[in-house]
């Protein structure tokens, strides 16, 4: 898994077998939301081909592409949480010097966890509600919503535990040279 460059780091033996099994995890499931993206073109190929060549309508077609395309996006969140491949402002951080980049790094994870947390919270509490209540989408396919909850609850619960991971490598693990 490539990192940024950073410098030499002594971890905790625990929190160092906890980061290795989270970034397995990821990159497994990195490799699930890739076959997700390719099964909703798929999807959508198939989708297109039978409207023009059979003048039918497709229903479930729209809505599997959909809660492929939400499993994708969201569970592979934390892979690129791991990786530091969000949008960051690259010239301030090569400006800044190492003392303050790490400061400012430290902070967004905490601002990011914050905000993470609360839409995981959001997440768990609207997957519960579908559960209960069995709702399902309105078309005449009418899967459960508990399916895309699920994945977005999965996916930012493991982006909270990765931004977590990280707040306490930062604040536990030794740098040196």
């Amino acid at each position: 898994m490539h990192r940024p460059p950073a410098l030499t780091e002594r971890r905790p033996p625990l929190l160092g077998a906890i980061i290795s099994a989270c970034d397995m995890l990821d990159v497994a499931l990195v490799w699930g939301c890739a076959l997700a993206t390719i099964g909703a073109g798929l999807v959508l190929t198939y989708s297109v081909a039978v409207r023009y060549l059979l003048h039918s309508s497709t229903d479930w077609q729209d809505e599997m592409a959909v809660f492929l395309l939400v499993g994708a996006t969201f569970l592979s969140a934390p892979y690129v949480q791991a990786m530091r491949g969000h949008i960051t402002i690259e010239a301030v951080g090569e400006l800044l010097p190492r003392g303050i980049e790490h400061a400012r790094a430290f902070v967004s994870d905490i601002v990011c966890f914050a905000f993470c947390g609360f839409f995981t919270w959001q997440c768990w509490l609207l997957l519960l509600e579908a559960v209960e209540d069995g709702r399902v989408t309105d078309s005449a396919w009418a899967p459960p919503l508990w399916i895309p909850y699920s994945l977005m609850t999965a996916g930012m619960t493991l982006l909270c535990l990765r931004f977590v991971l990280q707040i306490v490598d930062t604040l536990v693990s030794r740098k040196r040279p």
